[in-house]
């Protein structure tokens, strides 16, 4: 089983110590913990299950249920790719092709040198330019594969 640095571990406890006392607090401890160190650890399941009083299996069950939390650290730059109906129909199934090949990874998965993380998305409220990408929380429409190189290469997502 994996172990959390000291100061990870430190953050995992206050923040579910914190919010023990709110009503339903688990996905709430969740959501913080990935706010503040950018996924859920596997190491911070039992740590939430001992001070909300829970089973690990209850905490990780929720973890893995909702796509939204992430169980490995991200990369520098999250890439996400609209997957809905507008966009699909627009060329987003080949647009995602296409960036997986680019990025050498798959949906949650994250590049071997860190830089980029790559995940669906449903729905980015951009059905009229679709397909629709999102880079680092910056909305981007009419993406090709030309564009979405240029976007990952020098610009969006440049190191």
């Amino acid at each position: 089983m994996e172990t959390l640095p000291p100061a990870e571990s430190a953050v995992v406890q206050r923040i579910a110590s914190d919010l023990k006392g709110r009503p339903g607090p688990l996905l709430e401890v969740l959501h913080a913990i990935q706010a503040a160190l950018g996924y859920v650890p596997g190491a911070a399941v039992p740590i939430v299950a001992e001070v909300l009083n829970l089973s690990r299996a209850e905490v990780h069950g929720v973890v893995t249920f909702y796509h939204y939390f992430r169980r490995s650290r991200p990369g520098a730059h999250t890439v996400s790719v609209c997957q809905a109906e507008a966009c699909q129909s627009m060329g987003a199934e080949a647009l995602t092709a296409h960036a997986r090949r680019r990025l050498g990874i798959d949906f949650h998965q994250t590049s071997a040198d860190g830089r980029f993380s790559l995940e669906p998305i449903y729905c980015l409220g951009n059905c009229a330019c679709s397909p629709a990408v999102m880079i680092d929380g910056r909305l981007y429409g009419r993406v090709t594969p030309e564009r979405f190189d240029a976007l990952v290469a020098d610009g969006a997502a440049s190191s």
